[in-house]
């Protein structure tokens, strides 16, 4: 294997361990997308995500103010990270997770395409093969393999307010690529959050004064603290420091991995028996992160110069 990606076996662990964290934030935004205005809930997590980071940020490298150069970057990040969760959030509200969960599996063929554009990355043929494989892979288990599920899907407006934000989901990672400065990926982390709280609340501004804060049900308030805590703050952490290590379409192609993921928390609490039809689109999305992740030209020479030490 490649020494940088033997070096990167670490980043790929985190990679793991955030999808999981995902798949949580599925039903937790289910569950709670209706108990305030979508714009409110992005301000909150938000908020409350860029409060805990801080201190973390200001004791480890200082209060240093970022030129107007790096603010206006940080912003520029942080709209497509709104826009994607206020998509989510707001499609919740017309479709079905599991709808969501299909369409969130254009995202790595999205990031693909748009890594192209804004970094010149082309991918070579085994990773378009593997966006190809972990595309239908994902689309397999979601749908169990049933084609006429998948025929007729209805597509409402929330699946399309959803494609949107996918949309601008596919666009992030390769922004962050364009844009990192060499700069601690905790600052970074901590800025992009900070300026979409800004843009949040300059969105929410108008509803807040209706918000009838303390007839709100806890439960929402501990659901936004989880998805502020693990889904933004140390989602958005680990996803800027892959796509720095990784590249954008390696990290995207963990996102094949979201409906597996939601699939085995279902069979766990019960809410999903298992089923053997999930196994041919696991094996594809299994094969598919192979695909994208392992450089297979350069693993070939690598046994060949063992072979012949």
């Amino acid at each position: 294997m490649e020494p940088t990606q033997s070096k990167n076996g670490w980043v790929h662990g985190l990679m793991f361990f955030t999808v999981v964290l995902v798949a949580f934030s599925f039903p937790v935004g289910a569950a709670i997308t209706h108990a305030l205005p979508s714009e409110v809930m992005m301000l909150i997590r938000f908020g409350m995500a860029s409060a805990l980071f801080a201190p973390y940020v200001f004791l480890k490298h200082g209060w240093v103010l970022p030129s107007f150069k790096a603010l206006m970057g940080y912003g520029l990040l942080s709209l497509p990270l709104v826009a994607f969760f206020y998509c989510m959030f707001a499609s919740l509200r017309y479709t079905t997770a599991l709808n969501t969960g299909a369409l969130y599996t254009t995202v790595p063929a999205m990031t693909a395409v748009a890594a192209y554009f804004i970094n010149k990355s082309v991918s070579t043929r085994q990773r378009s093969i593997g966006l190809l494989l972990g595309t239908v892979g994902a689309l397999w288990i979601v749908f169990r393999g049933d084609l006429e599920a998948v025929l007729t899907l209805n597509v409402n407006k929330g699946d399309l307010i959803f494609l949107l934000g996918c949309v601008f989901m596919g666009i992030y990672n390769p922004l962050v690529k364009r844009l990192y400065n060499q700069e601690p990926m905790a600052v970074m982390t901590f800025w992009v959050i900070l300026m979409g709280t800004v843009v949040l609340l300059m969105m929410s501004w108008g509803e807040l004064k209706h918000v009838q804060w303390l007839q709100v049900d806890p439960s929402v308030y501990l659901g936004l603290g989880y998805l502020a805590i693990f889904t933004t703050l140390f989602s958005f952490f680990v996803l800027q420091l892959a796509t720095v290590k990784l590249g954008a379409t390696k990290v995207a192609a963990y996102g094949f991995l979201t409906p597996i993921m939601v699939v085995a928390l279902s069979v766990l609490i019960g809410e999903t028996p298992f089923d053997w039809q999930f196994i041919p689109g696991i094996f594809l999305v299994v094969l598919a992160l192979l695909l994208i992740n392992v450089d297979t030209k350069v693993m070939f020479k690598t046994k060949e110069c063992v072979q012949s030490a």
